[in-house]
């Protein structure tokens, strides 16, 4: 890689909805992915897929099994990157009961070595992995087994590789999100020359060191060499032994492992689930909890003791203790988790309290906020909210990357990065529509069909929008189809669930609501395209609408400070 040309060609596989590529864009412009690949197994809906190129955009893009893409086809590289699959040791099941590297998406890690060996001498001089933080101690039946087979594939490729497990939280940043972050050099590579000491790099001189500052916790040192052929590895590693030999810091060179515990050093600015919350007149109606819901919220909040009866039938006690509710504002959230979507009651769903009282769960757009994700990243018309919850259970926190790329920059080129693209800490909680985020779809906000028949749904949504008053007529008029115009895209509220309206009603000052209308289609339009004389040329949403009942007289309803509201069908008619 030329130095002269400022650029790192990267490569993302495991690309989710492009957690590595938002960071890496956030520390500097000179990251630049050419390539990524992002495949779901076992699922017809590619979510993640669909969101990733909703916002990156086709190009370079593979939605195929890693499996099944030959090497020939990635193209050369100067920095792979990738949080590769987890579920094998995830904080979601025991780890007495998981897989280790072996197990089904364990595996997965042998491609991420098929790659970087079948390239050769061409393979990318730096790599940059993410994993759950217990990968440093699975599986329970050989402690540290896993890492070490990782570690000495990558020594037999040529590569010094340093690891640290971050809580994000810890550096300021709003969820409590602890994961393992890997970073490696080839032996030849710019970086990999600077090594003098493997403590010192570990300690003060590393990129991991310059990134995150922390000291280190007396009594930690450890040293040891990784022995044997991969299989032997496998077989013997730390076997017989109750405890890892791996610190949450260190780095390998030569097979020779450098191992310390870190106790994190942070004193600047930190964020908070509350500072991070959407303005509670913004709020779907859906994402409230209703009174008769709250008793089973908070019994799955509260600490329970179950008898039970194993299948063996044996009688014995479960427990648990009991969750904070409601979450609380001025702390980091808790770890986001894949079940977080979905109205049901659970234990590890977030619940916050608003001002007014009512308690209600997390949207969509302030859980990707909690991963420091831009707003309304996840959004897409073919994918629901509870979807866009499981993709944030899956991703990492930008935030992080951002900073370990800033780091290796900084080790790679002896300058400091410079980023078109800084990940933004400070959130607005009135969070206004962005049409960029369309910019690659071609009909991105088609929500409904015609319909000749209809039977009206309670649960579908219903958005009610104000009339203007040089408008009223229009819409008091008895006329089977209408079209509606928001106001300017920028003062409209990008938590609306756009892809789930269903419903119409306008709203007369002065009357309240009264008809209802279908929305056959949702799209990006102006005015001018049937009222050309107004010259108005604003970027609105376009509402076509087909009429289908009206209420027996008008009825008074609230809408927040913009004039709109996004609620059930069932919270404004009888059905």
């Amino acid at each position: 890689m030329a130095k002269k040309q400022h650029k790192i060609r990267v490569v993302e596989l495991f690309a989710g909805v492009g957690g590595f590529r938002i960071g890496l864009e956030g520390a500097s412009d000179a990251y630049e992915t050419i390539w990524n690949n992002q495949w779901e197994p076992s699922t017809k809906h590619q979510d993640a897929s669909l969101v990733y190129v909703a916002r990156f955009g086709s190009k370079g893009h593979s939605n195929k099994d890693i499996n099944l893409v030959p090497t020939n086809d990635i193209p050369d590289h100067d920095l792979l990157v990738g949080g590769f699959p987890c579920q094998d040791y995830s904080v979601a099941a025991t780890l007495s009961r998981s897989g280790g590297i072996e197990g089904k998406k364990g595996v997965l890690w042998w491609q991420i070595y098929r790659i970087l060996n079948e390239k050769g001498d061409k393979r990318p001089q730096f790599i940059f992995f993410e994993n759950v933080d217990r990968l440093l101690n699975s599986p329970a039946t050989q402690r540290g087994r896993d890492f070490a087979i990782i570690l000495a594939s990558l020594a037999d490729l040529g590569y010094v590789v340093e690891w640290r497990i971050i809580n994000a939280a810890d550096y300021g940043m709003p969820q409590r999100r602890r994961r393992t972050y890997i970073v490696g050099y080839l032996k030849t590579s710019a970086v990999a020359e600077k090594i003098e000491q493997i403590e010192d790099w570990v300690e003060y001189d590393g990129v991991m060191a310059k990134a995150f500052e922390f000291s280190l916790k007396p009594g930690t040192v450890s040293e040891f060499d990784i022995e044997g052929s991969i299989k032997e590895v496998s077989d013997g590693f730390n076997k017989g032994k109750k405890e890892s030999p791996f610190g949450n810091a260190g780095m390998m060179m030569d097979r020779h492992v450098y191992s310390v515990d870190a106790e994190a050093v942070y004193d600047g600015p930190r964020q908070t689930l509350g500072g991070n919350l959407v303005d509670e007149n913004l709020v779907p109606e859906d994402f409230f909890i209703t009174d008769e819901e709250l008793p089973r919220w908070q019994y799955e909040k509260g600490a329970k003791k179950i008898e039970r009866v194993s299948k063996e039938g044996y009688k014995y006690t479960f427990s648990e203790g009991g969750m904070a509710f409601p979450d609380s504002l001025d702390q980091p959230s808790r770890t986001i988790i894949t079940g977080e979507g979905g109205t049901a009651p659970s234990r590890f769903k977030h619940v916050v309290r608003t001002k007014s009282g009512r308690y209600r769960r997390l949207l969509p757009i302030e859980l990707e906020r909690m991963n420091m994700f831009p707003d309304n990243h996840t959004y897409h018309p073919d994918v629901t909210d509870g979807r866009r919850a499981f993709l944030m259970g899956n991703a990492l926190v930008c935030g992080v990357v951002e900073t370990i790329g800033k780091s290796l920059y900084q080790a790679i080129y002896d300058k400091a990065p410079v980023s078109s693209k800084p990940i933004f800490t400070v959130r607005d909680s009135k969070p206004m529509l962005d049409l960029q985020l369309f910019e690659y779809e071609e009909k991105p906000l088609v929500v409904n069909r015609p319909q000749k028949q209809y039977i009206l749904d309670s649960t579908k949504h219903l958005l009610i929008g104000l009339v203007k008053k040089d408008n009223e007529e229009y819409f008091l008029k008895e006329e089977p189809t209408k079209i509606y115009y928001t106001g300017k895209t920028k003062t409209f509220p990008s938590t609306v669930a756009v892809n789930k309206l269903y419903y119409f009603m306008p709203y007369i000052k002065g009357k309240g609501v009264r008809d209802l209308y279908l929305i056959r289609v949702a799209r990006i339009g102006n005015k001018t395209e049937i009222h050309p004389e107004t010259n108005d040329e604003e970027t609105r949403l376009v509402f076509e609408l087909e009429y289908l009942e009206s209420l027996p007289e008008y009825q008074i309803v609230q809408l927040n400070r913009y004039w709109y509201k996004d609620t059930l069908l069932g919270r404004i008619v009888t059905v």
